[in-house]
């Protein structure tokens, strides 16, 4: 997974082990790169790396491999325990909290037949795992080692290992392979795919991009970059993509194509023109809630443009996760973790102040989910929403409740609140409140994060979750392309379901037809009729002390908030 995220050149593993010779292909591979302009190789070795033969391959033999052969500098870095500390991300405190939450709910829910379980995320859902089933397969991963079997090892570690592998070995590739191209250096695969942005950058659109690019030209199809979104594609800012014009792209923030909001309304003719000029077959929308949007308005058009009639899918990109036909949108765990090391800077400005609360305002439109899984992520002691109505009388008793706290020998709290959550219950109005109410005993500040929440390099998790989702997209653009071809060779795509937007919906990655999600969309708050993070809203709630009832499969949590009648405040 780290190689994967950052683009090492070479990687080292247990399960796959490298052929006897390693050595002569590593040195190719670092001079194949050398030639081409990259200066700098990364390689990295599992601690428990070992070649087809069993014998170990550490980072020492690799570096006098590279160092006797080649006479290149190399530096060895062993990351030990560093690579157990630090703060933990945004993702891991609300995996904490969701798989504390199903441990208490199994042994609520336990009897004398129960049998002991691991309590696992599946995809998006917290679920229990017979315990000896997972000793089981531990076990018969290091068997089938032992034995030998590589490729069974491979698969015993799970269809995302095995595939993320077989990714990452595509994708470092210096150059596509010679299969792809034909005698004359034409694409065998023959389509022509484009891809573009639309909507506000989020960190992952260029490993999305980069997979994407490298995906179709390794099949032996034609790239072409769209540049500034729609008004790009209007004014004819289209290049044909190189195997090497995305390299380095998967640790990067923004948008290396450039991304505007731009509706393609009113411009179809001028639309359909572009896409006749450069032969465009297959379409890629990588962004927000504006893609998702433009991708419905083309696909409506079909019938006056057949130049819309191509296969068209949507990868879901933006920091608020507001998406329909999603539980996670590309960025959003980047986003989310800025706003989660900024609550703990702002924390940590008042270890020399005794008793203070942060009032804080995120991003993310009308959704709640980056104040909600933010206040989850930093033990916040409420989360003003827009999803969740909340009067002056729910402000007064959080107030109430802050002060028993901080009587209870709390030294600070934290306040979030969504940019959208009311038009007049703002966040200086929120402010105010608590500095008025809270006088005596504890001080009130007010921050507004803003734009800082789009992140700067993406996260791990969005790296990967980008590469992966592009990898599929190809996938099934090239299925849709092949059942739409007519004798003639032209592309007639003019079902509902091949105008798609890529999710992940519950354990697996789905493709929901855009028509079908219109049903399921609030356009003028632009968010999701059915947002799965609000269950996680009474966990949050039972975490700062209040009244709360939690559910995740079945099985209540209840909590009684006790507030002392005696309270300063009360």
């Amino acid at each position: 997974m780290a190689a994967l995220a950052s683009e090492a050149d070479y990687v080292f593993i247990p399960e796959d082990p490298v052929v006897h010779n390693w050595p002569e292909k590593l040195c190719k591979k670092i001079l194949q790169e050398r030639s081409a302009g990259q200066r700098l190789n990364i390689i990295i070795v599992s601690e428990g790396a070992i070649d087809r033969e069993g014998n170990p391959i550490t980072a020492e033999k690799v570096k006098n491999v590279v160092v006797d052969r080649l006479q290149q500098d190399t530096r060895i870095t062993v990351l030990g325990h560093v690579q157990r500390g630090g703060n933990p991300s945004a993702f891991d405190r609300v995996l904490g909290c969701r798989m504390g939450a199903e441990a208490v709910l199994a042994l609520m829910e336990a009897d004398d037949q129960t049998e002991p379980c691991v309590v696992s995320l599946d995809g998006n859902q917290a679920v229990r795992v017979p315990l000896m089933e997972c000793v089981e397969r531990t076990k018969a991963v290091a068997k089938a080692m032992e034995d030998k079997n590589w490729e069974l090892a491979v698969q015993l570690r799970g269809r995302s290992f095995a595939r993320n592998l077989e990714t990452y070995k595509m994708l470092t590739r210096l150059k596509p392979p010679k299969s792809a191209f034909d005698e004359q250096g034409r694409g065998v695969g023959g389509y022509t795919m484009a891809v573009m942005h639309i909507g506000a950058p989020a960190c992952g659109m260029n490993a999305a991009v980069r997979s994407f690019v490298r995906n179709c030209i390794y099949r032996g199809d034609t790239v072409m970059g769209i540049h500034d979104g729609i008004e790009g594609l209007v004014a004819g800012h289209i290049k044909k993509m190189e195997w090497s014009d995305v390299t380095g792209w998967v640790g990067q923030g923004g948008a290396f194509l450039g991304t505007k909001r731009t509706l393609p309304e009113g411009q179809f003719k001028e639309i359909a023109a572009r896409l006749k000029e450069f032969g465009i077959q297959a379409l890629l929308i990588v962004g927000g809630f504006e893609a998702y949007h433009a991708a419905g308005q083309i696909t409506d058009q079909r019938n006056k443009y057949k130049e819309f009639c191509i296969p068209i899918v949507v990868i879901p990109s933006t920091i608020s996760n507001n998406m329909p036909g999603t539980e996670f949108s590309l960025g959003a765990d980047t986003g989310l973790n800025e706003i989660t090391e900024i609550c703990d800077r702002i924390r940590q400005s008042a270890q020399g102040t005794k008793r203070r609360v942060f009032v804080i305002e995120t991003m993310g439109g009308y959704c709640g989910y980056l104040a909600t899984l933010a206040g989850l992520a930093g033990g916040s002691d409420a989360a003003y929403i827009y999803e969740e109505k909340f009067t002056i009388k729910d402000l007064q008793q959080d107030v109430y409740h802050m002060a028993s706290k901080m009587s209870e020998g709390v030294q600070r709290g934290l306040i979030l609140r969504n940019e959208k959550a009311s038009d007049n219950y703002n966040t200086e109005f929120i402010y105010r409140l608590y500095s008025e109410e809270g006088k005596g005993l504890f001080s009130t500040r007010m921050n507004v994060l803003g734009h800082m929440q789009q992140g700067g390099s993406p996260t791990p998790f969005d790296r990967n979750m980008g590469t992966k989702m592009a990898a599929k997209c190809v996938e099934w653009l090239v299925e849709q392309l092949k059942a739409s071809t007519q004798p003639d060779g032209t592309i007639n795509a003019t079902a509902p379901e091949t105008a798609c937007l890529l999710g992940l919906v519950r354990r697996q990655y789905k493709f929901s037809p855009l028509k079908e999600l219109i049903g399921e969309t609030n356009f003028m708050q632009r968010i999701p009729k059915h947002q799965w993070w609000l269950k996680l809203r009474p966990l949050l709630r039972i975490l700062a002390k209040h009244d709360s009832t939690y559910e995740e499969e079945g099985m209540y949590i209840t909590v009684e908030e006790e507030m002392s009648t005696d309270s300063p405040c009360a």
